[in-house]
């Protein structure tokens, strides 16, 4: 049986006898001095038995896996959304001009949090939002208590909650 492998600069595949192994010698293709590597014995690399308790605990944890993952996936399926922010509810012109207020004093004064669950209420009736926006937008301060409010300030407030409700 001869060694096989190849030249380190030209790539040449060459067989050499076992006699060569270990020592150097030249390349036929490239004529370049070359090692030539030893035959590698072929130890059988001995296996561990298959452990069938091992086995057996894999697939009850990847159950149980599978099992988690679809009740997680059920709990996600349930329809998102407030009760009381629903379309069925009718907002009138009054408390949608109240909670814009609320909405922009809010944002002035930095609690984005209760500025976020006052403009989720407001989308509820996005058009009639709209309108009282328009309204603010071309009329004088709509509240005394936005009165403190630069009127750059209010009227970038303003576009950006009726960009965010288009």
């Amino acid at each position: 049986m001869s060694i096989k492998f190849h030249c380190e600069h030209c790539g040449k595949k060459i067989d050499a006898p076992d006699s060569a192994g270990g020592k150097w010698g030249k390349c036929p293709a490239c004529h370049n001095r070359i090692y030539v590597p030893q035959m590698e014995a072929d130890e059988e690399l001995k296996l561990a038995p298959i452990d069938e308790t091992e086995e057996e605990r894999q697939k009850r944890l990847l159950a149980e896996t599978f099992q988690l993952t679809q009740s997680i996936l059920q709990e996600k399926d349930v329809p998102e959304g407030d009760p009381l922010s629903s379309p069925a509810q009718e907002i009138n012109d009054e408390k949608m001009t109240e909670a814009i207020v609320r909405y922009l004093r809010q944002m002035v004064d930095g609690d984005l949090d209760a500025a976020q669950r006052t403009a989720e209420t407001i989308a509820s009736d996005r058009r009639k939002a709209r309108d009282i926006l328009g309204q603010m937008a071309t009329g004088d301060p709509p509240d005394a208590e936005l009165a403190d409010v630069p009127p750059q300030v209010l009227s970038g407030l303003i576009r950006n909650l009726r960009t965010r409700l288009s």
